[in-house]
């Protein structure tokens, strides 16, 4: 049985021949677009369940592709792309992109980020209990325990954790977080975030200084990841 159908929009064939053996091999239906006008007319009349999108298409710039799906395409997004600069990595992210990776890609890596994206996807509107490792986080009754233990966070550290938890393997930017967190007019405010994911990490994570949970993505934002 299929797990779920994936659009793979990309104007490189090796790279689609590569995908689509690697995600056939792995139970995923796959479909495929060359350019982005092609791409947008399969993905609105054959909804998949996940677009691999690459932002250097012949016919239109990804950005604005990624834009123009996010008007109405609500399932995830994962960035394929050789645009290695963290200015484009954050823009695709901001734009509403769940994930980027840049190619040369490792296969391995690619399948683990689309299993976290499509899980975190099904599981959104459920809220159940979720368990990483030792630490249990109840989105229903706001509760948060580690080692059955009960946590104590203050109102910013349990929004901050939400925003994590419902997001799990994407990730976050700064801005994001600040804006949602602070407002719009705390974008800049890299302070506020630093000092409260250094509280947040001392009350979840075994080793504050080696987090496994709330993982920096240097010089663009934090990434939950579920240790499990």
């Amino acid at each position: 049985m299929n797990k779920a159908v994936i659009l793979v929009i990309d104007d490189e064939a090796q790279i689609r021949k590569l995908l689509e053996i690697a995600l056939q091999s792995n139970d995923y239906t796959v479909n495929q677009a060359s350019n982005a006008k092609d791409g947008v007319i399969l993905a609105a009349n054959h909804p998949p369940d996940m677009i691999i999108l690459d932002l250097g298409l012949p016919d239109e710039d990804g950005h604005s592709v990624l834009k123009k799906l996010r008007e109405w395409y609500t399932n995830p997004i994962i960035i394929l792309s050789v645009q290695s600069d963290e200015e484009d990595i954050i823009k695709a992210l901001d734009n509403g992109a769940n994930d980027y990776l840049v190619k040369p890609f490792r296969t391995g890596e690619l399948l683990a980020r689309i299993r976290s994206t499509l899980r975190t996807a099904l599981s959104e509107e459920a809220n159940p209990v979720i368990n990483c490792k030792d630490l249990q986080i109840d989105l229903a009754a706001r509760t948060i325990k580690k080692k059955n233990e009960l946590v104590k966070l203050t109102a910013t550290e349990y929004h901050l954790l939400t925003l994590f938890v419902k997001n799990e393997g994407k990730v976050l930017t700064h801005h994001y977080l600040l804006r949602e967190v602070w407002g719009p007019g705390f974008i800049n405010q890299s302070q506020y975030l630093r000092v409260f994911i250094a509280q947040l990490r001392k009350k979840i994570e075994n080793d504050p200084n080696r987090p496994e949970f709330i993982v920096t993505e240097s010089g663009v934002g934090y990434r939950f990841v579920n240790g499990e």
